[in-house]
């Protein structure tokens, strides 16, 4: 039995070029012969069989074909211009009214005895619309920019190898959960490796998210080795790129900072684009349609009240989450996400197996390094004092400030942004991690039991230092059986006691010393003396000036020199 498009009893024939581009075929086939003189009405027979149309058809095309007319003529009709798409985008894609608005025109120009065309009837204006305006361009009259982007064609970036590019976003959650009496919507801020589709770190808050969420969630994704048998498990590294919106948060200094040290470069996508970043968009819409439409008092639930926005007497009745059930609700479907759903785009396979059958190497991050370059720092120096460190006027302390505080020690602080119940604290000078702080008026039990201990332990230190001085300091005598005076043990030998007797007459003499006690007499009223020697001097007592063996030195003389005294004829000096 022959099927459909077999040459069957029944079968259906199937024309397998058009109408129009049969006719450009065949015109241009019926004008080379007729151009060498060998076209015969056999060829225009044969053409007409197979283009389905009569003969006098085909006489007629090549007439057109002559005269220069290888398209068919199109009929004159009514057309959208410019500006009559422009005034139907004024009345938001209303047609009735557009042609009320011209009939008036027309009604009024005959009125005034000007010529113009006729008004088409509103069934004519209606199919013009249709043929001339695509559905986009329609439901961008009624619905805007939104609505045109629905009908458009989106492409689809060449699959890549795991961390080769990431993308972030948040998720606003609509389920109202418990949190401290009251209800509130959650945030999820995660991403997602767009080549193996899985979600290397998600972070949840109870509000409005911000730059804490984005380095929290960060902080998971690039450590691979905080709980190897969490909802992450292998995943993560180092991503070569990162697309986010522009929105303020992933734009910060402190989120280009965290990743600009570890030179990841981040892509900002245009604004209102999301089909730029289809991985992680994609990721928001089945998470509400795998998970959230499941859980209690979702809030985009059908319902049978007409008010726009309204929800049902059920949704409204069940009994909210706990923020806390939310969370290990939300982390265990990330674990299902990323080890047990297969995507069709994976070939079959589930993220995490497309994520170890990718053979490129995974760079990862130290720990330690996550704690500089994940935080946030306002960039001051402080001091370590008995206190603790100063912050935003209050005092934190930790347990390893405890033997190194009051000693000038500058520090800087780098913190998660919003979060002030702990600070991480560096050395200022060499960047090297000190320990982390938290309030002291709001220390738990188990810190101030931490505090308790480190104390005792300092203390102990101390005492087994006094300890162990003691035992070179103390005297200690031999033990005896019969009447008479110990034996000191531990004596000095002859030469070491007097060693040790000369050295205390040498230290007594120098602190005995008093070099200042009674000043120089000043110098010679002729010699030349800086003024700071002058001020140390006794005054009004010179000192005697030194006789040579036939005569005295005189001040300097002009060259600078001391010049020698004469005596003249009275035996005086000169």
């Amino acid at each position: 039995m022959a099927g459909p498009g077999e040459n069957g009893a029944g079968a259906e024939e199937v024309s397998l070029v058009s109408r129009a581009l049969g006719r450009e075929q065949a015109l241009a086939r019926l004008l080379a012969l007729d151009g060498r003189g060998e076209l015969t009405t056999e060829h225009a027979q044969l053409v007409a069989r197979s283009a389905g149309v009569s003969l006098r058809t085909v006489w007629r095309w090549l007439d057109d074909g002559r005269q220069g007319r290888m398209e068919p003529a199109g009929r004159q009709r009514f057309r959208i211009t410019d500006e009559l798409h422009g005034r139907l985008a004024a009345w938001c894609g209303n047609a009735a009214a557009l042609h009320r608005e011209l009939v008036g025109e027309y009604a009024a120009a005959v009125a005034e005895g000007r010529e113009v065309d006729p008004v088409p009837s509103l069934a004519t204006l209606h199919r013009a619309i249709r043929l001339d305006l695509n559905a986009g361009q329609r439901a961008a009259l009624v619905g805007g920019e939104r609505a045109r982007r629905r009908h458009d064609v989106h492409l689809r970036r060449p699959r890549q190898w795991r961390n080769a590019c990431w993308e972030a976003d948040h998720k606003h959650v609509p389920v109202e959960v418990l949190l401290d009496g009251e209800l509130v919507f959650p945030w999820v801020t995660w991403f997602i490796d767009c080549a193996t589709e899985t979600i290397p770190g998600a972070a949840v808050t109870p509000h409005q998210p911000s730059r804490d969420a984005i380095l929290a969630s960060l902080r998971i994704a690039l450590s691979r080795n905080e709980d190897p048998t969490g909802p992450y498990g292998p995943i993560g590294g180092l991503p070569s790129l990162v697309r986010i919106d522009r929105g303020a948060d992933f734009l910060s200094a402190t989120v280009a900072d965290a990743l600009g040290h570890f030179a990841v470069p981040v892509q900002p996508l245009p604004p209102y684009r999301p089909d730029l970043k289809g991985s992680i968009e994609n990721l928001n819409r089945c998470a509400e349609k795998m998970l959230f439409a499941s859980l209690p008092r979702y809030t985009h639930a059908p319902s049978t009240r007409l008010r726009p926005g309204a929800r049902g007497k059920h949704a409204i009745a069940a009994e909210p989450l706990p923020f806390a059930e939310f969370v290990r609700l939300l982390l265990q479907w990330v674990t299902w996400w990323n080890a047990e759903h297969t995507s069709q785009a994976l070939g079959g396979r589930t993220p995490l197996e497309a994520w170890r059958d990718d053979p490129t190497p995974i760079e990862d991050v130290d720990p330690g390094l996550l704690y500089r370059f994940t935080l946030a720092d306002d960039g001051r120096m402080r001091t370590l004092t008995t206190s603790g460190v100063r912050w935003r006027n209050r005092y934190y302390v930790g347990e390893w400030m405890h033997g190194g505080a009051d000693a000038g020690t500058k520090v800087r602080l780098r913190y998660i942004p919003h979060h002030d119940h702990e600070i991480e604290v560096f050395e200022a000078a060499s960047g090297k991690y000190l320990g982390p702080a938290h309030p002291s008026d709001e220390a738990t039990p188990e810190q101030r039991r931490a505090h308790r201990r480190r104390k005792d332990a300092e203390k102990r230190r101390l005492a087994r230092a006094l300890s162990a001085a003691s035992e070179h300091t103390r005297t200690r005598y031999a033990a005896v059986t019969e009447a008479k005076p110990p034996e000191r043990l531990g004596s000095l030998s002859a030469a070491e006691a007097d060693r040790a007797a000369d050295q205390e007459r040498l230290k007594d003499a120098a602190e005995w010393a008093l070099p200042d006690l009674i000043p120089p007499a000043a110098p010679p009223a002729g010699w030349r003396t800086p003024a700071s020697l002058t001020a140390l001097t006794t005054p009004g007592r010179p000192a005697p000036v030194p006789s040579g063996s036939d005569g005295a030195f005189a001040p300097d003389g002009p060259d600078g020199r001391a010049t020698r005294l004469t005596t003249d004829e009275d035996g005086g000096a000169s």
